[in-house]
């Protein structure tokens, strides 16, 4: 199974995507992300998938699958990184994206996390 870091800081979780993710670890990143979320009480999720150059129809599905559970558990969460191709791509594929929040990168993703909640994220990283 493959790996991927879930960093609390502050009132935020940062997921990291260092690979590519088939459709088993998807999932088992979604059931980790949420358990996090419940555990931690994270007001502010954000997923960087900026080394991710293929998100195909089963992972963007997971990936706003995703940010509407969180959202229901209390939780704003904004992607950040995608690549030109991905967003292309998505697109392609005619993924309703209108409810998922993105940014460029992680700076942004706070800068943009700050104003869904009212917090002070940045202040929670430094």
């Amino acid at each position: 199974m493959i790996e991927v870091t879930i960093l609390k800081i502050g009132d935020t979780i940062i997921v990291p995507i260092q690979t590519e993710l088939h459709d088993l670890a998807a999932n088992f990143l979604q059931e980790n992300i949420l358990k996090k979320i419940e555990k931690v009480g994270a007001r502010g999720l954000i997923i960087d998938v900026g080394v991710v150059t293929i998100i195909d129809s089963f992972m963007g599905r997971v990936l706003v699958d995703t940010a509407k559970m969180a959202r229901l558990m209390g939780t704003e969460t904004v992607i950040v990184g995608m690549k030109k191709e991905v967003v292309m791509t998505l697109l392609q594929l005619g993924l309703m994206m209108q409810t998922l929040h993105t940014a460029l990168n992680i700076e942004d993703g706070i800068t943009l996390l700050n104003r869904l909640t009212g917090g002070n994220h940045e202040r929670s990283i430094i």
